[in-house]
């Protein structure tokens, strides 16, 4: 079945309180969606961010971020006045998020709703003891850890005290005496994220609309994953990383690598619990690197150059086989993109995922395996991702010879970008991929200023806002026709 959907990162959504939550905006852009003929929204990661804003560097792979907590739902809950909503200036520009000012203030917010909940009574409602008891297998290690952050001024844990970095049980069972207050605290906020999440995702699937979530490969040092389960990972008896993720060609990512023949032998019970959390928010799993299931490249922590790494064997489709085992079948896309070896090709082939294509990576060469001519049915199309530039500004980043190529595959003669970026979208359309997904800046036409990640780069990331009512009935007819004359709307179910 042939169907569409747009990539839009929550962040991203318009909202008076400085970042995209999980607000009337959300419901308004899924019916956006719908209107538009689409069936998919694609998100990036919706966890905690730490330092540098970025979702593939969460504290935790199980909890959400509470910046999506909408506070005007906090505020119909009881939990927050007319006064104490309006009371912080989170930015003033509507098109980009100010970190530095959700950090210095998005939890003074939170915690005045939390304080009206203690003293309302509700952390002896039934509701709440029961997410804390489903969720305990997670929650309690993740509070306990941003509480353990808080206390030692944010830094990272393998920098804590030795008895808290080997999670001594006396030393442990102190602080939750000790931190207690701000434990419920970190509590009281995945529970609201979880209740405005799970209300907004029952509204998508209602409209028709399926969540395709990210999941990504790697997770970060300093997070309560690492923390909490170093034997899922290469670590010394001193907890600290034997090895870290980066490149042979010299980047250092500083990622935790995977020890897979110890997970292997629980059946890598970790990643198996990861996998179905993430099934209860998502309905497709988009597995970022999936290249790494087949080999990573190890550093020794603390080496300053990579050519001493070495390559790693990853579990491959054995991996994919236990999940299936124990999960059932995943409805998953593998970020396959970067160097494709044919040992990739067959590990995408043995798993029967759908990849990825990015046609922006087509016209740089007249033989590219992303040409539209050879993109495969079983497949996701996108004009770019989160880590393209939009279509107008890789456009105009091109020399005469690679415009004049690809105005001339696509059939394109307009001199406007805008209109090129329109006819690289039904391109993309056109193609035999079973899904399209489109950036919502390319539908928009934006130049450099939509960009959502540069990589490489740490700072400037991650802050790309939608104007307040930017997306107009025209437009959403306009996505909708050429869906239609693409086959890519889904047929209306009858009762």
């Amino acid at each position: 079945m042939r169907r569409a959907g747009i990539l839009m990162p929550v962040f991203s959504l318009d909202s008076p309180f400085g970042i995209g939550t999980f607000s009337k905006e959300a419901y308004r852009f899924i019916d956006f969606l719908k209107e538009a003929g689409q069936s998919c929204w694609q998100i990036l990661p919706i966890g905690p961010t730490g330092f540098g804003d970025s979702p593939y560097q969460s504290a935790s792979t199980f909890a959400g971020n509470p910046y999506f907590i909408d506070p005007v739902t906090l505020k119909e809950e009881g939990l927050l006045s007319e006064e104490e909503l309006w009371r912080y200036d989170f930015g003033s520009d509507p098109e980009s998020v100010d970190y530095g000012r959700m950090y210095q203030y998005r939890y003074l917010l939170l915690k005045h709703a939390f304080d009206r909940f203690v003293e309302t009574g509700g952390t002896q409602d039934k509701a709440y003891i029961a997410f804390k008891e489903k969720e305990a297998f997670w929650l309690d290690d993740y509070a306990l850890f941003m509480a353990l952050k808080r206390r030692e001024d944010g830094k990272n844990w393998i920098d804590w005290p030795q008895e808290l970095r080997a999670r001594d049980k006396k030393a442990l069972e102190a602080v939750r005496d000790e931190q207690a207050e701000v434990i419920e605290f970190y509590s009281f906020l995945q529970y609201e994220f979880f209740l405005q999440w799970n209300k907004l995702h029952a509204y998508a699937e209602k409209q028709g609309i399926e969540i395709i979530g990210d999941v990504p490969f790697f997770v970060s040092l300093d997070s309560c994953d690492v923390w909490s389960h170093p034997e899922a990972f290469e670590m010394t008896k001193t907890h600290t990383p034997r090895a870290v993720a980066g490149t042979a060609d010299g980047q250092i990512w500083g990622n935790p690598v995977y020890d897979w023949k110890t997970m292997k032998k629980d059946g890598y019970s970790w990643w198996v619990s990861r996998m179905r959390h993430a099934l209860r928010f998502y309905d497709v799993l988009r597995i970022d690197h999936f290249h790494g299931f087949l080999s990573c490249f190890a550093i020794p922590y603390g080496e300053k150059d990579a050519a001493n790494g070495k390559l790693e064997a990853g579990p491959g489709a054995a991996f994919f086989d236990e999940l299936r085992k124990q999960l059932g079948d995943i409805p998953m896309i593998a970020e396959d993109l970067g160097a494709v070896t044919e040992e990739n090709k067959k590990l995408l082939e043995d798993t029967g995922i759908p990849g990825m294509n990015i046609l922006q990576y087509a016209f740089t060469s007249w033989d590219s395996i992303y040409m539209p001519h050879k993109i495969r049915k079983q497949s996701v199309v996108y004009t770019g991702n989160h880590d393209n530039p939009t279509i107008v500004s890789w456009a105009k980043s091109l020399n005469e010879g690679q415009i004049r190529f690809a105005r001339a595959y696509i059939r394109s003669w307009n001199t406007d970008y805008n209109g090129f970026a329109w006819d690289m979208i039904r391109e993309a359309y056109h193609s035999p991929a079973d899904l399209c997904i489109i950036p919502i800046g390319d539908f928009l036409c934006l130049n450099e200023e939509g960009r959502i990640n540069t990589p490489g780069t740490a700072q400037g990331n991650w802050k790309w806002r939608l104007k307040p009512n930017f997306l107009s009935s025209e437009l959403a007819n306009a996505i909708r026709e050429t869906a239609g004359v693409y086959s890519r709307i889904p047929a209306v179910k009858e009762d």
